[in-house]
């Protein structure tokens, strides 16, 4: 049997997938992953909304869980929302401007 490592690269790739209903730009270039950690296949992403109150919120956390769960390797997958630090439109990525028309 073979395994497939898991590595962080991996994670952050396919939750560039993942997009935020409301804006067409996906949760990586928007700033709301602030963390991955991986481990023996047990992936835990820490991450954010672009508010507190987002109706959303748990949508976009579920879409996570399940994008990450779809990778090869991945055993176990927590996906946590935080808003310590809230977010704010400067941890979009250069990309993120760019498709928002920020630039």
């Amino acid at each position: 049997m073979t395994t497939v490592a898991v590595t962080k690269e991996t994670v952050i790739d396919a939750l560039q997938d993942v997009y935020d209903p409301e804006i067409p730009v996906n949760i990586v270039d928007l700033g709301l992953i602030y963390g991955v950690e991986v481990d023996n296949g047990n992936v835990d992403v820490k991450m954010t909304l672009t508010f507190a109150g987002c109706g959303l919120g748990p949508y976009i956390a579920q879409q996570a869980e399940w994008r990450i769960a779809e990778i090869e390797g991945v055993v176990d997958v927590n996906v946590e929302l935080t808003f310590d630090p809230p977010w704010t439109p400067d941890l979009i990525t250069e990309d993120g401007k760019k498709l928002l028309g920020l630039d």
